[in-house]
């Protein structure tokens, strides 16, 4: 029998809805913990409860404590799978943090709700179990980490939430999921391509995530500049381009030795530096500009943060972690 670590971080798989306000508020305790032992898992299951949070409270420094927890646990225990219970908001985001530094290769789920526990069609528990089986299944290893919704595997670095309320929030868009649950079985579709390992100890830099728009101009980028922000991130328009006034404020950016990672903001498909025209990506590219291939904005931001605890050398950046 398998040994699978479940730990709870909280999220909406904790909460209960007050039907008098219709709200839904965070408990003192995790409901899960209480039920989980009950469930008849074909696994030995143990639990911790680092943090109990909702996902908008989560801080890439939370992020850093869960990965910290996991490498501790797995060399102590040596347990064959974990599973992270989380709120979806920013599940994404740990996901992908946790995929680009841990340095292990057990399977790691990640899952959640989108009802709350006392909610009718309540899926957490649902989404707990499948998270379960899947950590436990032999072909889960060596796959990074993985986010378990409604009967769907997704790959933490092609994963992202597209609904604000449905059960199915979750979505690959580009690639699809890379497997899918059917009542006990397992199936997965492809085997994914693995990211590049970042080790990391501590986060103490600062990174800003911005979304272009028709019209801006370079005045929000001195904003960065003199906050001052060690890197940004910039949702670009389209294939990868920006209104001609951003220019000044990227070159001066750039000068400053703050990085500028360009990620497109739309759903679908990877930035490139085709146009050449002001603002173009061609022009943005040869102002000094990363282009990231195939992330969105939230997660471009961690793999920068990651990379400018080595270096904030733009070219370094570039050819080492982009």
């Amino acid at each position: 029998m398998k040994h699978i670590l479940a730990i709870h971080t909280g999220g909406t798989i904790s909460m209960e809805t007050d039907t008098g306000t219709n709200t839904v508020n965070m408990g003192d305790t995790h409901p899960l913990v209480q039920t989980a032992n009950h469930l008849h898992l074909p696994v030995h299951l143990t639990e911790k409860q680092p943090f109990h949070k909702p996902s908008p409270h989560i801080t890439v420094n939370d992020m850093l404590v869960l990965k910290n927890l996991i490498e501790t646990e797995y060399r102590r225990s040596k347990v064959d799978g974990i599973v992270i219970t989380h709120g979806t908001d920013t599940m994404e985001e740990t996901a992908f943090f946790l995929d680009l530094t841990l340095e292990i290769d057990i399977p790691i789920i990640m899952t959640g709700a989108m009802r709350s526990s006392n909610d009718i069609g309540s899926d957490g528990i649902y989404n707990f179990m499948g998270a379960i089986r899947t950590a436990a299944h032999d072909q889960a290893k060596g796959k990074g980490v993985l986010v378990v919704f409604n009967d769907e595997i997704h790959t933490a670095k092609e994963v992202t939430k597209v609904h604000t309320t449905n059960a199915a929030a979750f979505q690959s868009v580009n690639s699809g999921p890379a497997g899918a649950i059917s009542g006990d079985s397992i199936h997965f579709h492809y085997e994914p391509v693995k990211q590049k390992l970042i080790k990391i100890h501590e986060i103490n830099k600062k990174v800003a995530l911005l979304k272009a728009y028709a019209g801006m101009d370079s005045s929000i980028l001195h904003a960065v500049r003199d906050l001052p922000y060690d890197g940004l991130v910039i949702e670009a328009l389209g294939l990868g381009n920006l209104p001609p006034e951003t220019a000044e404020g990227i070159e001066s950016l750039i000068a400053n030795d703050i990085p500028v990672v360009l990620v497109s903001r739309c759903i679908k498909g990877m930035a490139g530096a085709a146009y050449n025209y002001p603002g173009g990506g061609r022009k943005l590219k040869e102002l000094g500009v990363i282009f990231s291939q195939g992330l969105n904005g939230p997660k471009a931001r961690l793999k920068l943060l990651a990379a400018l605890m080595h270096t904030n050398r733009v070219q370094d950046i570039k050819d080492t972690y982009f």
